[in-house]
């Protein structure tokens, strides 16, 4: 598995690289945030590992830059702040999943197969659309559209609404939909479910007079329609 580690802290270069090769990844460096990209573009990497502070350009930037060219590849971002602002920032560029530094190898190693596993899970997975009230997700395509009109989501709004449609009329706890959605469980004091269903109802209940995903207070969130 040929993975494209973007970091410039030599010690943190060497502990990935010996750690990853112990699992079986075929590692590439980068040491520079524009290299990184260029690599990222120029070769084909079963899946992407960013740090967050970068010379030259930012993880952040890179990630949105190589999404701009490939929706598909998994990136895993490391960071060294573990805010949920900074958390959900890394989340809304592109990335698929987020470690926060210092991290254990194994945590790693688990986090890239489990990310491996859920792009050979969606390639494999027969064309399904889903449909609740004027919303519509074609699980093929990738698309939703609200009334006919297409809905711009990040990867992470999209996995979210996803689950969601997947399950509607089915109450989900916060813990269910970290486990879902990130398929990892994150510090259970963080409220990023919180803020991604916040930016969902922004973008689907804007011509909606009732929202579609609704609190169920002390149990979690539902999806219905109340047409």
């Amino acid at each position: 598995m040929a993975v494209l580690l973007v970091e410039d802290e030599p010690n943190v270069v060497s502990v990935i690289k010996r750690g990853l090769a112990e699992h079986g990844f075929e590692i590439s460096v980068a040491t520079d945030g524009l290299t990184g990209l260029q690599m990222a573009i120029d070769y084909p990497f079963d899946i992407i590992i960013l740090d967050v502070m970068l010379p030259s350009m930012d993880g952040i930037q890179i990630c949105k830059h190589i999404r701009e060219h490939n929706e598909n590849v998994p990136i895993l971002m490391l960071t060294a702040l573990d805010s949920t602002e900074n958390i959900v920032n890394g989340l809304n560029s592109g990335a698929d999943d987020y470690l926060v530094k210092p991290f254990k190898m194994i945590e790693l190693a688990a986090r890239l197969k489990t990310l491996m596993r859920r792009r050979g899970s969606e390639a494999k997975s027969a064309t399904h659309t889903y449909k609740i009230a004027g919303l519509e997700l074609d699980a093929d395509a990738k698309l939703v559209t609200l009334v006919g009109e297409p809905i711009s989501l990040t990867s992470t709004e999209y996995r979210l609404l996803e689950y969601f449609i997947k399950n509607q009329k089915k109450v989900l706890s916060r813990i269910q939909i970290l486990e879902n959605v990130w398929d990892i469980d994150f510090n259970l004091g963080t409220n990023v479910v919180d803020v991604y269903i916040n930016y969902l109802r922004k973008k689907l209940d804007k011509s909606n007079s009732s929202r579609f995903i609704q609190t169920v207070f002390g149990m979690g969130y539902i999806m219905k329609d109340n047409d």
